[in-house]
């Protein structure tokens, strides 16, 4: 019994050689496991709005087009707002997972840009991955609805704009330096309790030397068309803005341009270049002018020049319109709100502005006669500009005044008011003159003028009869026989004919008698009783002295 028993636990411990292809299969299995486990990459998740062209299974992740993971599953999140991906990466992408990294869907797309992502018409839309330049890692990233400007090691700039009108700027749009590209917009978003619109720009290197403490940014219509009072401007971007817009900037002429900006720092976006150089000055004086005239064709931002130098700006028509008016004024006048820019007349100085002293200094050319009259700036849209200049005339005559607690300018009429009021004083002297008698007097006129055309005529009646007569048409043939007799006449008196030689050897007669009498004339003039007595010689006379 025993060594049956012996026998028989032997025969049970003893292992079948079957079992050790199973366990080999096993080790194997477990060893294949372990090596996919461990060669298997992080997985992530991805937020997207929608999971338009992504299939779990199928969808890949790529960067510069070499895949690094693939989607695993799509599935809706908790409340239902957006998407959640999930995907697996490969194992060398761990380090391209940080708080820089970004993710964008790669699908066909038009946009300002041309056309893009054609390739994904045959293979399917894929998500791009452009890796960060972080420290810190992470597995949760947020898809980009449109793909980033610039990557974030790129050189350059980025700076922030705020702006207070409904901008029309998108991501993607071109930042343009004189029609040259030189960025683009990142991000747009509009702040509903500030009302104000956001816009983070990135300028490329080496054109971030372009931005300066003293650079202004407006928006770039594509072709901006001004019809104001200093004439007609035509200003055209390029083709790119023309089509989509997009924003520009510069710096103004006359202004310093200072230093180079710092990143992220916040500028704001003006309307047009012109709005853009208007808030370069910032230091200026505010006066509100009383117009007694109309005001059409005056608007906000029209000029302030003086003798056709810019000096000003008009900040507003009309201001603070339902305001009492001083009681010095006679009528009700508009008040208009103007600034004075002494910047403009310190262009290219660093010298700063004084304004207590520029006042000062208006107030002595009130004083001087400086009077401020609305003139007609373009013929043709009816603009109208402020003319400030001296009239001799008012000299002295100046009354400080105030108007909600701005000081007056004082003003005067301008060239159409004058015209009219020149005008109506003509209007009223010929209404104060006496109509009728002058019109009587005219009458009398005109009848006398009657009488005497009817004796012109009478008179040239007469004059005719008289033409008519057939003896007054005989005398053209008489007088042409007089003179013909009176020609023969003179041909007997010719120097050849024998009258003209007898003619004058009598006036030669005539010379030798005067001359023979001649002393006789003289004999009588001394002695006239010669002809009786004889002549006695006379001695010569002796002169004597005057009587006293």
């Amino acid at each position: 019994m025993p060594e049956a028993h012996r026998a028989r636990r032997h025969a049970q411990s003893r292992i079948s050689p079957i079992w050790i292809v199973p366990l080999v299969a096993l080790a194997l299995g477990l060893w294949l496991v372990y090596d996919n486990v461990s060669r298997r990459g992080p997985q992530i998740t991805l937020e997207m709005p929608n999971a338009e062209g992504i299939e779990a299974g199928k969808t890949l992740i790529k960067t510069r087009n070499v895949e690094v993971g693939r989607v695993e599953s799509v599935r809706l999140s908790d409340d239902l707002s957006h998407t959640v991906v999930t995907a697996r990466m490969s194992e060398d992408a761990e380090r391209m997972l940080n708080a820089g990294t970004q993710f964008w869907v790669v699908k066909p797309r038009i946009g300002r840009e041309g056309i893009s992502g054609l390739n994904t018409v045959l293979s399917g839309a894929y998500i791009q991955l452009q890796p960060g330049q972080s420290d810190e890692s992470r597995y949760h990233f947020k898809v980009l609805e449109q793909p980033p400007v610039a990557p974030p090691g790129a050189e350059g700039i980025r700076i922030n704009l705020i702006s207070q009108l409904g901008s029309s700027l998108r991501v993607g749009d071109p930042v343009t330096y004189q029609g040259f590209t030189v960025g683009r917009v990142e991000d747009a978003t509009f702040d509903p309790e500030d009302r104000e619109m956001h816009h983070r720009l990135f300028i490329e290197s080496p054109y971030d030397v372009l931005i300066t403490e003293a650079t202004r940014f407006w928006s770039a219509s594509g072709i901006n068309v001004s019809l104001d009072s200093e004439g007609v401007s035509l200003n055209v971007e390029s083709l790119e803005a023309v089509v989509g817009g997009g924003v520009t900037f510069g710096i103004p002429e006359d202004v310093a341009p200072g230093p180079k900006a710092r990143p992220d720092s916040t500028y704001q976006l003006f309307p047009d270049e012109e709005s853009a150089l208007q808030g370069t000055y910032n230091r200026y004086l505010e006066y509100v002018m009383l117009v007694d005239d109309t005001v059409r064709g005056l608007s906000k931002g029209s000029p302030v020049e003086y003798r056709g130098v810019r000096v000003g700006t008009v900040v507003s028509v009309p201001w603070h319109f339902t305001a009492p008016q001083p009681d010095t004024r006679q009528r009700f006048a508009i008040p208009v709100l103007i600034r004075i820019e002494p910047q403009r007349l310190n262009a290219g100085s660093d010298a700063p502005i004084d304004l207590n002293a520029w006042h000062e200094r208006f107030t002595r050319m009130f004083d001087y006669g400086l009077r401020a009259s609305l003139k007609a700036g373009n013929l043709l849209t009816g603009a109208l500009f402020v003319d400030l200049n001296f009239d001799k005339e008012l000299r002295g005559d100046y009354q400080a005044e105030t108007f909600e607690g701005k000081t007056v300018f004082p003003t005067t009429a301008g060239g159409f008011a004058q015209i009219e009021q020149k005008v109506s004083n003509l209007l009223d002297k010929l209404n104060a003159l006496q109509v009728e008698p002058i019109l009587d007097k005219l009458d009398q006129t005109l009848a006398t003028s009657q009488a005497t055309l009817e004796e012109v005529q009478h008179s040239a009646e007469a004059l005719r009869a008289m033409l008519d007569d057939p003896a007054t048409r005989q005398i053209p043939g008489n007088l042409n026989r007089t003179l013909e007799n009176l020609r023969t006449t003179l041909d007997g008196l010719s120097p050849d004919s024998a009258a003209y030689r007898q003619l004058n050897d009598t006036l030669q007669g005539i010379e030798r008698l005067v001359r023979d009498l001649q002393p006789l004339a003289k004999t009588l003039e001394e002695q006239p009783n010669a002809l009786i007595f004889d002549r006695k010689p006379s001695s010569d006379p002796v002169p004597r002295a005057p009587e006293r």
